[in-house]
């Protein structure tokens, strides 16, 4: 064997980065099973490393008997006494082997065993180091691409960045340079995979907590993030300085943290917004920069109905409705954004089918829609109780009431089918394309109504009270990127 074994043992352990005790295993594993393509199974054999001499020894053993019957195994007692005075009967006596005996063969199996061994131990120990670093930015270099995907060399080991992780319209050559998000870190049989992202939230949240030292020393935090990959992104962000301001912290003297980060990402729009505890602040900020006139909250349903003037619905709505999916997804209530003209005409229609139901006069509509029952639909879903809440409502009036509803409902049903189908016939019949609805107009003076619904008396009437809205931006829509939420620098 090699007789400075132990300077080689050192020299692997640092070249290899593999603790020493798992090569002195390894190289145990080797000379044993080299003397058993030697030897044959039949011999019971040990195998330990000698620190002092610096070399590995192999001891065959044999059991000290009268008469030998299986001479692999078994010794006679006459000759125990010449290898070890001291022998008895019954004794294991354990005989030193020469290694260099075992061969090329057995030494070719050794050295498989060995390199078989430093391969695992590298796996093992990439993994080791790799596990914990889940949630950090990597830097690479692109090696190569395998149906879609990037290998990443990161060092001692290859990454892979897959195809729904890349950014859209993104493109690498090999050799380039590349920033990306361990996403997972997962251990095979045939060693680590190491899962990168770039269009994950938190790979924007990382550069930032790179670029801006009042994130990574915990004054400033970021709460949510939500992205488009390569389009657009919102981020929400608070400070637990007052004196320091957040948005201005991530943005940078004359921009540069925010343009960091947008030249990482190829351009991709970053929207920075101030976080707030109240829900309806907080979405007014994130559908910046349009302005809101009006925000109605449906706490039970997490969904919120907001107003905007006319000329600001396209401006808030955004480009083929991204600016109110992505403050969606950040603020994780459901959005209805709806113009300032419609909102008030919907407000004059629910309060009108209310003084159609029979036995209802302005009074009793104006207190059905302080107790928010805007539209005969509301006081059709509603049960007893919930009527009892009305000023003045028993329980016989609420149930008759509640019944006159649901009439109406069904009656506007059918009518409004009955009047579809008819259209449709005469369209057919004169080979004609039905007509379209008139454009919604403002109502008529009717006395009560105009009087008491023009708009700045509506405002003064109903405030900020509550409105069943449709769900026109929906964070837990399964189309939608997944929403994240971060993790703060307290957790």
């Amino acid at each position: 064997m090699i007789s400075d074994l132990k300077r080689v043992i050192d020299q692997v352990s640092r070249e290899k980065g593999v603790e020493q005790d798992v090569l002195i295993g390894a190289l145990e594993e080797a000379v044993k099973v080299a003397a058993r393509k030697k030897f044959g199974p039949d011999y019971d054999l040990e195998v330990n490393y000698n620190e002092e001499l610096g070399e590995i020894e192999a001891f065959e053993f044999k059991e000290v008997v009268e008469e030998v019957t299986n001479e692999h195994l078994q010794i006679s007692l006459k000759e125990a006494k010449e290898v070890d005075p001291e022998s008895e009967l019954g004794d294991s006596l354990g005989i030193k082997m020469d290694t260099d005996a075992f061969g090329r063969i057995a030494a070719q199996s050794a050295k498989q065993v060995i390199m078989q061994r430093l391969k695992e131990a590298e796996r093992d120990m990439v993994y080791d180091d790799f596990k914990d670093r889940r949630g950090e930015i990597l830097n690479g270099i692109v090696q190569r691409f395998d149906r879609g995907s990037i290998i990443v060399n990161v060092g001692r080991a290859e990454a892979e960045l897959p195809q729904k992780e890349q950014i859209p319209r993104e493109s690498y050559r090999q050799g380039d340079r590349i920033r990306a998000f361990i996403l997972d870190v997962r251990q095979f049989s045939r060693g680590p995979q190491i899962i990168l992202s770039r269009t994950h939230p938190n790979f924007l949240a990382s550069l930032f907590e790179n670029e801006v030292p009042e994130i990574s020393e915990g004054i400033v935090q970021i709460v949510q993030v939500a992205r488009e990959p390569g389009s657009r992104a919102k981020i929400a962000v608070t400070s637990k300085d007052p004196d320091v301001d957040p948005v201005g912290a991530c943005v940078g003297m004359k921009g540069r943290r925010v343009q960091a980060v947008v030249q990482e990402l190829r351009g991709e729009k970053i929207d920075i917004i101030t976080w707030d505890p109240d829900a309806a602040k907080f979405i007014c900020n994130a559908l910046a920069p349009a302005d809101i006139t009006r925000v109605i909250v449906d706490e039970d349903g997490r969904s919120m109905e907001v107003v905007v003037p006319d000329d600001q619905l396209s401006l808030a709505i955004g480009k083929r409705g991204q600016n109110v999916r992505l403050a969606s997804r950040l603020t994780g209530w459901r959005l209805d954004v709806v113009g300032e003209t419609n909102y008030n005409a919907a407000l004059k229609d629910g309060y009108r089918s209310l003084l159609d139901l029979e036995g209802v006069g302005e009074k009793r509509a104006t207190d059905l829609y302080e107790a928010d029952f805007k539209s005969v639909g509301d006081v059709a879903g509603a049960s007893i109780e919930d009527l009892l809440a009305v000023k003045g409502m028993t329980e016989a009036k609420a149930e008759s009431l509640i019944d006159e509803a649901i009439r109406y409902v069904s009656e506007q049903h059918d009518a409004g089918e009955s009047e579809s189908g008819m259209e449709g016939s005469a369209a057919e019949g004169n080979g004609e394309e039905p007509e379209g609805e008139e454009p919604l107009s403002e109502l008529g003076s009717e006395a009560g109504i105009e009087e008491t619904l023009n708009q700045e008396d509506t405002e003064a009437a109903f405030g900020n009270e509550s409105l069943k809205a449709p769900q026109v931006a929906d964070p837990s829509k399964g189309d939608d990127p997944e929403f994240d939420t971060l993790k703060t620098a307290d957790e």
